[in-house]
């Protein structure tokens, strides 16, 4: 850095050159350095919390994600999912209604310019793979400004396998939608390394869109959203990831990377090294939390959804997963839609939920989370020994000084008949492995965010029994010693 000093009526003034903002380093969100599961961004442990809008929010040029961000921002709740644009949906697509990812003929916005040659399949003219939009670059670059200004992350998912014919057809890399001849090629072979000229399109919108966000610290990459439909190669996500990794070497900060392992469960074997996220789709039971916990990165959840429209199932799933371990939550949230930014949306017959009342729930979740130390916590599955009814628990930990564990009714993935497993007027009874010494208790309502119940434990180490207060479905406990 230079500078130059000025004599200017009896003032003495210091002209900084513009080299400055070129040496000023931003610092992405990172993997948290003392607890590599879990995020740390702007100086603080951090995990990823939402229910968000069905990935639209960029390519959809009808979409208003200022009303979008200001609704999680007044919940507390700080990320979202955006597709890029190199794929979209048609209105049929899962039943979705009114679907942001399908936008309307003329609002279609990708990385990739028009020509000026009608007969794109969705309607206006061909898209030139070899040219950029501008419109994209300024919509991207002011998506991601009011989502910094609103302490939200983005996630940029920059691929989507074509799940059906349908839309390989108004696809732009679909040969019949450019001018250009590229991506004669099945759908299925679309994203593998096969096909040089349509991989060669691939990496450099990769890098262009790299090059172009580099000063954003609330951003990282998805490689690919569930790559494990349509033929997606390992090969090719590990080029886009190389690519990535190239494109920011000499970048002062980097981004992280994220890949999309599986919906359910799945063990992780030969990662890519420059990987931090692994993130997971439908995670019901949570349990590729602990098989992928030896990975050392973060476990993520970023879709969730198609079990019904009921808050209680997403609610207790976001509870399970991120105390068992997880650091990103994000429900698919099908009250969000073009006519209703704000997520207002209440008769949609898609197939999952979301709502206002459900992003209050899932903001009490994050506050609870951020009142602890979590990065000295693990998941700890024999802390609850046993509890009367039977039901569902998950516990984190920071042994012999802080536990937060969940309790639910259990649920399966896809209840045929909710109402007949809700319960309320719940007391719970349950036995816990407690180290000896004074203990608060504190008994959470994760629907209301109050404290329903307080109790002082003097004990003298191993088994206890401690009991809930009335609760519906669920109920969470925080245990902090005294002494």
């Amino acid at each position: 850095m230079s500078s130059k000093i000025y004599l200017l009526s009896g003032l003495i003034l210091c002209v900084v050159s513009s080299s400055v903002s070129a040496e000023v380093k931003i610092t992405p969100i990172s993997l948290h350095s003392k607890n590599q599961h879990y995020f740390q961004w702007r100086g603080k442990p951090t995990i990823l919390v939402t229910s968000g809008e069905h990935y639209g929010a960029l390519l959809n040029q009808d979409f208003d994600y200022v009303k979008y961000f200001d609704e999680l921002q007044s919940h507390g709740l700080n990320h979202t999912r955006v597709f890029a644009g190199t794929y979209r949906e048609n209105n049929s697509a899962f039943g979705i209604t009114e679907n942001v990812l399908a936008p309307e003929p003329g609002r279609y916005l990708s990385p990739w310019a028009r020509s000026s040659e009608p007969g794109y399949a969705a309607g206006g003219h061909k898209f030139d793979l070899k040219r950029w939009d501008p419109a994209w670059f300024t919509r991207v670059k002011n998506l991601l400004q009011q989502a910094s200004d609103r302490g939200i992350v983005v996630e940029l998912t920059l691929f989507c396998p074509m799940y059906n014919d349908q839309l390989w057809e108004i696809c732009p890399m679909n040969a019949g939608n450019n001018v250009n001849g590229i991506g004669a090629v099945p759908r299925e072979e679309a994203f593998t390394l096969k096909h040089k000229e349509l991989l060669d399109i691939q990496v450099a919108t990769t890098r262009k869109i790299v090059q172009e966000l580099k000063e954003f610290d609330n951003l990282y990459y998805e490689v690919c959203n569930e790559p494990y439909f349509g033929g997606v190669s390992m090969e090719w996500q590990h080029r886009i990831v190389d690519e990535i990794v190239d494109a920011e070497k000499d970048f002062p900060q980097r981004h992280l990377i994220s890949m999309n392992i599986a919906n359910g469960r799945s063990k992780v074997e030969n990662p890519h090294p420059s990987v931090s996220i692994f993130n997971f789709h439908y995670c019901v039971p949570p349990d590729t939390v602990a098989m992928n916990y030896g990975l050392n990165k973060v476990i993520g959840e970023n879709e969730t959804g198609f079990r019904g429209s009921a808050d209680v199932l997403y609610r207790t799933e976001a509870w399970d997963f991120l105390l068992a371990g997880g650091a990103l939550y994000n429900n698919l949230d099908y009250s969000f839609t073009v006519k209703h930014p704000a997520g207002t949306f209440r008769d949609y017959k898609s197939p999952g939920g979301g709502s206002i009342e459900l992003r209050q729930q899932l903001g009490i979740l994050k506050q609870f989370l951020d009142s602890f130390d979590f990065v000295r916590m693990q998941p700890n599955a024999s802390f609850v020994h046993s509890v009367e009814p039977q039901l569902t628990t998950y516990t984190l930990a920071e042994a012999n000084k802080v536990y937060a564990s969940y309790f639910h009714v259990p649920l399966p993935t896809k209840p045929k008949n909710l109402q007949s497993i809700l319960k309320e007027d719940i007391e719970a009874l349950a036995t816990i492995d407690l180290p000896a010494g004074n203990w608060k208790a504190e008994w959470l309502d994760t629907k209301t965010g109050k404290i329903s119940k307080r109790d002082l434990l003097q004990h003298a180490g191993g088994k206890r029994e401690v009991k809930s207060p009335k609760f519906s479905n669920d109920i969470a406990l925080r245990l902090t010693r005294q002494d």
